[in-house]
């Protein structure tokens, strides 16, 4: 696996979050003031500078539950809250999203085009406030330096990181299935023809060549496909035409394109997944530490109040996903009021306290896991 996939996720997923985020804040009861202020905050808190420093270390990708809160944290830094329906409607579109557009990449190193044009995009939410957009030309010129040298291999690498971590996940989204582009069963139909990838040849001839190199035969074959020669180039720099459509705003053009059909996000787990342990636990609250540590969370109990954004077309409909997501949950979930409050902090001393009374001595080095204690008390 590599160890440079995580940037390209983690600004993939945002850009689709913002995409389906900036459709639905065009709601009418919804102020354009505020509209714009929830989507600065947003992307504001992707792209500081503290937040990209620890997302471009060299790391694994972790399990979509630290994906997923990882991105509630990014969504809540503004005055918008979403409930835990809509969270998991809207991590459910962007992650399918995504993953239609790395099946459709038609070379591997394509997948940093997907990225710059979703970084393109976020660069115009923001067009209106210079220094978010310093931030997103900083932050982009980072992914550049990182990425634009990499060989085939490491982004073939880079591109198998993300397939195995999109591979399990089947959800209907309208509008792919309206456009016959997913199955009943929620996966993707792609088409075998088109034109080939950068620096290859429409399938179709085999040549034969003798020992000085010289070309003695030709055989032709069917392709099985209606294949075309490969277009020119997308543009890796700052700026310029990358070409390719994947990673552009699929949900501008209708507010019905968010819809997703069937029941609340279901992961396929065999009996095996619950029982053996997640030997990168400690790791993930590490990283969710570090990455959320730098993140500031917009306090709306003072100064401006905070408003909902329903991603269900109806009530009614939002409370029927909730209370299916409750009732067929895999797993219990734990709820930690992670605020000043001295009765929980002299609680959680307490049980510091049991667990210290277990070591040797007060000078052991503290495990990975303490990193989430402290955050918590400093939030």
């Amino acid at each position: 696996m590599s160890l440079k996939t995580l940037p390209i996720l983690v600004m993939n997923l945002g850009g689709e979050m913002l995409y389906v985020l900036d459709q639905r804040l065009k709601a009418p009861n919804i102020p354009l003031d505020k509209s714009q202020t929830v989507m600065s905050d947003i992307i504001g808190t992707m792209f500081n500078k503290p937040f990209m420093e620890e997302l471009l270390k060299p790391q694994d990708v972790y399990s979509h539950r630290a994906m997923r809160t990882l991105l509630t944290r990014i969504a809540h830094s503004s005055i918008m809250r979403l409930n835990a329906a809509s969270m998991d409607k809207l991590y459910d579109l962007t992650i399918m999203a995504f993953k239609y557009q790395v099946q459709l990449c038609a070379r591997p190193r394509d997948v940093l085009l997907v990225t710059f044009n979703h970084i393109d995009a976020i660069r115009m939410f923001v067009r209106h406030n210079p220094m978010l957009s310093n931030q997103v030309d900083e932050a982009q010129r980072q992914l550049i330096e990182m990425y634009k040298y990499l060989t085939d291999g490491e982004f073939q690498l880079i591109r198998q990181t993300l397939l195995v971590f999109l591979q399990d996940m089947h959800i209907k989204v309208s509008v792919f299935l309206r456009e016959n582009l997913q199955n009943c069963d929620g996966r993707f139909v792609l088409d075998s023809s088109g034109p080939v990838p950068q620096g290859s040849d429409v399938p179709g001839l085999i040549r034969l060549f003798n020992s000085k190199g010289r070309e003695v035969k030709r055989y032709e074959f069917p392709s099985c496909g209606s294949y075309t020669s490969h277009v020119r180039e997308g543009s890796f720099d700052m700026s310029g035409d990358r070409v390719t459509r994947l990673g552009t705003n699929i949900y501008s053009e209708s507010a019905e394109n968010t819809q997703t059909t069937g029941a609340p996000r279901m992961f396929k787990q065999n009996t095996q997944a619950t029982t053996v342990p997640n030997l990168l636990a400690k790791e993930e609250l590490n990283l969710l530490a570090k990455l959320i540590g730098s993140m500031e969370v917009r306090d709306t109990q003072s100064g401006n109040p905070g408003f909902c954004v329903n991603l269900f077309a109806t009530d009614k409909e939002e409370e029927e996903a909730g209370t299916a997501s409750e009732t067929n949950g895999m797993y219990s979930i734990i709820h930690i009021q992670a605020t000043e409050d001295h009765r929980a902090n002299s609680e959680l001393a307490r049980i510091a306290d049991e667990f210290t009374d277990y070591r040797d001595s007060s000078d052991v080095p503290s495990s990975k896991g303490d990193h989430l204690l402290s955050l918590m008390d400093e939030l």
